[in-house]
């Protein structure tokens, strides 16, 4: 099982823009995607960007498609999400994911989980 830990949520206001990190504790070499989730209160765990680890081929949900961007450094074992834009609908606990399986980037059936790093939208 991968140790993920996520880092750069906070508080911001409309319209500004944040970073969120995440560290894979080993070897990421098996690891066939990694994906951004979000939970906010009262609702469900929503996909908010994926990325297939060998091609760093990307899928976003149409909520966010133009503000998010997610990217990966190989060789830091390690996944970015650069939030633009945000909206106090953003608030949210954001979570990393990963996966060795075969998945389609749509899919939000990964193996391993982050804690989590709250991402807070408000002026």
């Amino acid at each position: 099982q991968v140790q993920l830990r996520e880092s750069g949520g906070g508080l911001v206001q409309p319209g500004a823009s944040l970073k969120l990190s995440c560290t894979a504790s080993e070897r990421t070499s098996s690891t066939y995607a990694m994906g951004w989730f979000r939970q906010a209160p009262g609702k469900e765990r929503e996909l908010v960007a994926s990325i297939r680890w060998r091609d760093g081929t990307t899928n976003y949900p149409d909520p966010v498609k133009g503000r998010f961007r997610i990217s990966r450094d190989i060789a830091k074992r390690a996944v970015y999400l650069q939030m633009n834009s945000l909206q106090p609908e953003d608030t949210a606990v954001y979570y990393c994911s990963a996966t060795s399986r075969w998945i389609q980037l749509d899919s939000q059936d990964y193996d391993d989980w982050g804690q989590g790093t709250q991402v807070t939208v408000s002026s």
